[in-house]
This record gives structure tokens, sequence and C-alpha cells, in this order.
């Protein structure tokens, strides 16, 4: 078996598990090796009730004290019983398995496995799984992969297929050079996979991840430095200074930050310049970011160019849509919309306005990149939250005109030393004054201990008139669990919470029109509190909106974290953003929500990322070019960020 062997090749990989990893883009045994565990569980030896806390997975053995009792919720169906050993009793709630009722014997001695939360300020055992002594046991001191799942994939399932992969795969070759790894303390290739997905221990863990996480950032580095050594490129769209853009300036129902004007004046200098623009703009949120590029836009369309906004996230894209749609209304420039979303009808109308010029401004998310999106004359494209877009995806867009120039906008607060580094191909501005109007945002990190005052304060603010986020990671190994975990904990603030305070949930299973009916409902004040995967980490903006309390922060990366943040404090209303840190014993392994790379996390892995931009740096153009001659896979590898631009 080699990695481009398609999964089909793995023992037990049918028709339907195949269709299954598509899903996930695993369609080769290479693509399932670099599937990464999003975590690890560590199994511990049985606990005494008495010494279990809320956040924790705990194993207890006991005696079923009580006889399970079975309600019925609006979409729910929860079981309850009592878990008993020396040291006392403990609440037991599965939902949605009602044949466990006459499965579970009262007097019965159980080995129980789950969540620890607690419920009406009693702690209880979630959703555990029932094991036999023998089988609990062979699994203590293990660490557990936990992989990303989709429907029809079970955990067990990937775990299965991925021993076989990494067993029996052929040609997993090392690819960097010897010296290089000795310097840097990197073991072999082959090993750091196993060592990635079946650590005998933590310390294994650390070793295969490092590796791994090398060579994300080094063959990135690479990518850069190639790209770096070609230098700037003459530009087919140098533009003219053009006196609308103080109009427009000054017709703004506010005055722009310094910040904006010294940032927007770096712009103006690279669309004018003769050279092909590539910046980056990083502010935090609410520092005007929009409007900066709403200006370039327009300098563009004044210029008979066609501007591309491109967003990672349809809600975000149709926001841009219609803030942009209000700003050029009496100026002449001609804005549209293209989205996956979109009817066949409507993409097609669309794409015909495009490639005939007749919108100025698109505005859109991936669904731009297609191949048959042809643009007229593209001059300017915008990609909104830089972090999620690569080298790849930014030189797919740049395919789609003559060399038009590039402006990337990004919230996430690098470091300027590290942002050189990462983005090590683009200039850099940063906007470092918000508008006077807004008040920064007070952040508190707190233990589970302090939820009952969170729900307190939480409902003094709605008294006050304003709304509540709160984010609920994915955590469990079930194809289901997003919709679970969401479900689960909206039922449980319904009942926490007075019946006057309105509840809603958001997560990543529903569909398109559904999340708009929702998030539409949160924007009208019609909601209270609504309950979120990470799907509202862009793209909501809503001024009444004050509280964001992140449960299980410790599981996010800080650039997730703070766009999470970034949803409240948008008005002019104090906000709070409340970050929950339960005991947790899942051992991350990637934790940012960065799509550029599988591992690798910027802020964590910043010694890395530095080691890696020195080594990548000592090669010249021509020596990327030679090692990758003499490697194929190292080719393959770097071309995966190059995109377009081939060795």
């Amino acid at each position: 078996m080699r990695r481009n062997d398609s999964v089909r090749a793995i023992k037990g990989v049918g028709e339907k598990a195949e269709q299954c990893f598509g899903k996930l883009n695993i369609e080769t045994v290479g693509d399932l090796l670099e599937h990464y565990p999003r975590g690890y569980d560590e199994w511990k030896p049985i606990q005494q009730v008495s010494s279990v806390s809320e956040g924790e997975t705990a194993a207890l053995e006991g005696v079923l004290a009580s006889r399970p009792t079975l309600k019925n919720f609006d979409r729910l169906k929860v079981l309850s019983a009592d878990l008993q050993d020396a040291s006392g009793a403990i609440l037991v709630t599965w939902y949605n398995m009602p044949f466990l009722r006459s499965q579970l014997k009262m007097g019965t001695r159980y080995i129980l496995r789950g969540k620890v939360g607690k419920k009406r300020g009693r702690l209880v055992i979630e959703q555990p799984k029932i094991y036999k002594k023998e089988e609990f046991y062979r699994q203590v001191g293990k660490l557990r992969p936990i992989y990303p799942l989709t429907a029809g994939l079970t955990n067990n399932m990937v775990i299965k297929a991925m021993e076989a992969a990494v067993r029996e795969t052929e040609g997993l070759n090392e690819y960097l050079p010897s010296p290089l790894r000795k310097r840097q303390g990197l073991v072999e290739y082959k090993k750091a996979l196993r060592q990635i997905h079946f650590p005998a221990d933590k310390e294994e863990l650390r070793q295969g991840r490092k590796r791994l996480v090398f060579d994300e950032l080094f063959l990135y580095q690479l990518a850069l430095s190639y790209i770096r050594k070609r230098g700037r490129e003459p530009s087919s769209h140098k533009m003219e200074v053009r006196e609308e853009i103080g109009q427009f300036v000054e017709g703004l129902p506010f005055a722009l930050t310094n910040a904006q004007k010294r940032v927007f004046g770096e712009i103006e200098k690279d669309l004018t310049d003769g050279f092909v623009m590539n910046r980056l703009v990083q502010g935090d949120v609410g520092s005007g970011k929009t409007v900066v590029a709403v200006m370039a836009l327009y300098l563009t369309a004044l210029n008979g160019g066609q501007g591309a906004f491109m967003a990672p996230t349809e809600v975000l894209a149709s926001q841009h849509y219609k803030n942009l749609c209000g700003m050029f209304a009496d100026r002449g420039v001609r804005v549209g919309l293209l989205t996956g979303s979109l009817t066949a009808k409507q993409k097609r109308e669309a794409k015909e306005k495009i490639a005939l010029g007749e919108w100025d401004v698109v505005v859109g998310t991936h669904a731009i990149l297609q191949d048959n999106v042809v643009f007229a004359n593209l001059a300017l494209v915008i990609t909104d939250e830089q972090h999620r877009f690569g080298v790849k995806q930014r030189e797919e867009l740049f395919e789609k005109g003559r060399e038009p120039h590039v402006l990337a906008m990004s919230a996430t607060p690098i470091p300027r030393t590290l942002a050189l580094v990462l983005y090590g191909d683009m200039d850099l501005s940063v906007m470092d004054e918000q508008p006077a109007d807004r008040l920064p945002i007070k952040n508190c990190v707190v233990n589970t201990d302090y939820r009952p005052n969170a729900y307190g304060f939480m409902k003094k603010q709605i008294d006050a008139g304003h709304q509540v986020y709160i984010i609920c990671p994915m955590v469990e190994e079930s194809e289901e669990s997003e919709l679970e975990s969401v479900s689960i904990y909206t039922e449980q603030l319904r009942e926490i919470f007075p019946p006057g305070v309105k509840v809603d949930s958001l997560h990543g299973k529903m569909r398109p029109r559904d999340k708009e009916d929702v998030m539409e409902r949160f924007s009208r004040g019609e909601t209270d509190i609504l309950v979120s995967t990470t799907v509202i980490e862009v793209g909501i903006d809503v001024p009444n909106a004050t509280v964001m309390m992140i449960e299980n922060a410790e599981r996010f990366g800080l650039a997730q974290l703070h766009q999470l943040r970034g949803r409240v404090g948008r008005g002019d209303a104090q906000s709070y953003c409340i970050l929950m840190r339960g005991q947790g014993d899942l051992f991350g392994v990637r934790q940012s929500g960065e799509e550029l790379f599988a591992l690798a996390d910027v802020f964590e892995d910043a010694e890395i990322l530095t080691q890696a931009a020195k080594e990548a740096e000592a090669f010249a153009e021509e020596d990327i070019r030679l090692l990758c001659a003499k490697n194929k896979r190292l080719k393959e590898r770097v071309e995966r960020y190059l995109g377009q631009v081939t060795l």
C-alpha cells in the first residue's frame, strides 16, 4: 500500500466508508495519514465520586442506587439515575438513549466513563459509556486519539483505518536533509507519523508533533522564500489619485482615525506606484479595516477596474455586500454578490455580470475562486480574515486577473515580528487605533465554580436590554456531537433561566437558510441568548450583544479566542468576555482554527516558526529548485502552498 493509493486499499474500508472519508477530503492513504487527531483522551484510573470535578472526564465504579427515570423535552429524551460508591452518589444522565431504561438494573454494579457537568448545583455524569471491567482496564494509561469526524464515520472506524495505514504504508521516506534534522532535533518522518497518531506517552506526542509542525512551517517558508526572491512585479493596473475619495470620506457619518488615514495612504501609494500591491492590514476587531478596504475598492472603480472582496463565510460576505451597497448607493459603483448558496440561475446571471464588467465590486466566498468565474478587468483582490487564506488561495485569485493588487485583512493579533515571518511575502500595515466611541472589552478568566455568577450576570445584562453569546466547543466523538452538544446545552439553559428569557441555538449542521433565520432573530433582538459553535467566529455584527461566554476556553487557540471575543464590543455599551476554563483532559494538537496548517499554531509554535524561517531563508531560489528536483515528495508539498506558481 502506497501514499497515492485510494483509501479503499485499506482493509475494512468499503465503498460507504470511502464516501464518508471523501466528505473530509480524504481520498488517498496519504490524505488519511495527514488527518491528524484534534486531541487525545487520557484514560485515568477509576475515581471515587467525591473526587470528581466539573469539566473533567472521569471513570466511576458503583451501584445503580435508583431506578432510571425518563423525561421528554422538546427534542430531547433524558434518562437519569443515581450511581453510588463508598464516597457518595452522583447523578447520571443519558440523552436520546431511552432503550437503556430496560437494560440498566437498580442494585447492579457498573463502570461508567463520561464528562462531568453541573445541573441545578449538582454534579452529573453526562452521556457516559458503560464498560466491562477487563475492557476498561485495557485502556488505562493510554492516550486515545480523537479525530475530526463526519456523518457515517465513528472515531473507532478512523482509528482502525489509521492503524493499518501507519503500519502498512510503504514509501514514507525521509525527505528533509539529515543535517537540518540534526540541527533542529527532529525525529524521522515515519516515526513522527506513528507518534502523532498513536503516542505511547506525552513525550512521544511532543516529539512527533514537533517534527510534523516543523515540516508544515518549513515548507510554507520555502514557498514564501521562493515568492519573495522573485521580487515585486510591475502592475498592469497603475491607478491615479482621485479627488472623489476625499469627498467620500467627508460624507461618512464618522471621522477617520489617524491610523485609518495612515493605512489608506500606504494602500493608495501601492496602487499608484506602478507595482503590484501585496499588503496585509492587521488591526483589532472594530479598528475600522473595512472602511479602508471600501476606500480602496472605490479608488479601483474610479480607475475603471473591478474589485473582488472575498470573505471566509457566506454570512460575512452577505454582511459586506449590504454595507457596500449602502455606502456606494449614490456614487455609481455597482456591487454584486456571489456565494455558494445562490440558485443555479442566480449564479449564472452573476457570472455573466462579472464577465461583462457590469459589476464594479464582487463580494463573495470561495465561490469566486471557481474556474468558470471570469472577470472583465480584475484590478484589486481583498481577502477578509487573512489567516484563513493561504498562499495557494491568494495565487488562485491572483490568476483571475492580469496581476491584480492584493489587500489582505486580519484581526488576529499577531506580533509584528511573527507577522513578518508568517506573511513574509507581504507588506504590513498595522491599524493600532480604535474609533473614539468604542469602549475596551472587559475580560475575565474563571473556573467552572463561577458559572452560577456568570448566569446571574447575564440575566442582569438581559434585563438591561442587552444580548448574550455562549460558545460551546465540540469535544465528543459522535458524528452528531455538534448538534447534540449545542441542543443539550440550549435545553439546560432554558431550564436555568426564567421562561421570559429566549434561548436559541446555532451550529454547523444547520441548513444555510435556517442559520440565516436564527441570526436574523438575534440581530432583531428577538433572542436573548444565542448558544453557538464557532460558526459565529466571524460574520455577525450585533451591537446590542454585550456578553460573550466561551465554554472550555482552554480548547481554543489565541487567534480563535480573539475572533470570538470580537463579536461583542461593537456598540457603545460596555461589553464583557468570560473565558470559562474547565479541567479538561484533552491534549490539543492544533487549536487555532487556522486552515493554512493542519497542525501548526502560529502562537503556540512561534519558536518553531522562527527556526523554520531561518532554515528556509538559507536556501536560495536555485537551491529550492534543486532540492525539489531531487525529491518528488518535497516538491509536491512545497507546491501545495504555492498553488499556480510551480517550481
